[in-house]
């Protein structure tokens, strides 16, 4: 599903972040000449492809901008085949008092992908989206067709998002794709996210974690089975102007996932509420389980890591992390 990958020009923005960074090193191991639009810092940081090995780093044409300026945006389109965007703000708390960043980065900053594809025509564009749009289903499981409710700030902005995306595959033939992933796991993640902050205290010697509510359901891929769903849609035939859902077809509750994430790290511990750890009532999303059906035949994707295997290559790898982890980052 690779083919056509190799030697050409693709652009991952948000390059610097969580899944964008295994991305980009994929597409380098395939042969993609890549560009990384990476977010514009004081020091000068690649964000986590400074950890790259020094093969991946020598093969990346690095932009540091905004995904908000368009004219770092337009620069960084121009001759590329291939445009992966992945550049946003992620944090559903911080959206709650930061609704106006979402709406520049997450929507403006697609919108100025988007007006750089219609200039520069890729061949495709796959651009990202989230479970988070259908907030708390009306129906398990979640097909693509599932009606969009956002319910936080940060879903409204990724709702916008992905609308403008179709907008502009109807109404002037821009060849995208949005691409669905459920909740994606593993090395590098952000401690704000729940799989990742109940690892990193579990092996820190924690004897209770606090957490929010320990009901809500949620369906998790490791961070390489999603990667590949990626490189699958950008040459997948006939998917221009489909929403594809990339998710394992089943969930876990909160509490599930503690027991897992302490068998992951071979420790006992307890768990504790934390009321401040809940969002509002009415924003809580209480369960997400994807129907990977359409990935499946439109892109030939499966996920491959179970999530036992995939716990315990993000709590190696946080163990060799040691005390050198990196913040998290806001890319996803």
């Amino acid at each position: 599903m690779a083919v056509g990958l190799a030697d050409a020009a693709v652009l991952v923005t948000g390059a610097d972040g969580f899944i964008g960074s295994h991305l980009t090193e994929r597409l380098v191991e395939l042969g993609a000449r890549v560009r990384a639009f990476c977010l514009y810092n004081s020091h000068g940081s690649w964000g986590w492809l400074d950890q790259a090995r020094p093969e991946v780093r020598e093969k990346l044409d690095v932009r540091l901008g905004d995904i908000r300026d368009a004219r770092c945006v337009e620069e960084a389109a121009e001759g590329i085949d291939y445009v992966f965007h992945l550049a946003a703000l992620i944090s559903i708390p911080y959206s709650y008092s930061a609704a106006s960043s979402y709406l520049e980065t997450n929507v403006s900053g697609t919108l100025n992908v988007l007006e750089a594809a219609r200039r520069h025509k890729p061949r495709r564009i796959v651009h990202t989206s989230t479970s988070e749009v259908y907030g708390t289903p009306a129906t398990l499981p979640i097909r693509e067709t599932h009606p969009l409710q956002a319910q936080s700030p940060y879903a409204a902005s990724k709702v916008a998002a992905d609308q403008f995306s179709l907008s502009y595959h109807a109404s002037f033939g821009v060849p995208v794709t949005v691409l669905r992933p459920f909740n994606t796991y593993g090395p590098r993640q952000s401690t704000r996210a729940v799989t990742s902050t109940l690892l990193h205290q579990l092996l820190g010697g924690a004897k209770t974690v606090e957490l929010g509510r320990l009901d809500t359901r949620r369906d998790l891929t490791f961070v390489a089975d999603t990667v590949d769903g990626f490189v699958r849609a950008a040459t997948a035939e006939g998917i221009d102007g489909a929403t594809i859902q990339l998710g394992t077809g089943s969930s876990v509750s909160i509490g599930e996932l503690f027991e897992a994430c302490c068998a992951a790290a071979g420790v006992q511990a307890e768990v504790r509420q934390d009321p401040r750890r809940m969002r509002p009532d009415a924003s809580e999303v209480l369960v997400l389980e994807s129907d990977p059906s359409v990935a499946r035949a439109r892109l030939g994707w499966e996920p491959q890591t179970s999530l036992a295997e995939g716990l315990r290559a993000t709590a190696d790898w946080i163990r060799n992390q040691g005390p050198q982890q990196r913040p998290g980052f806001l890319h996803l």
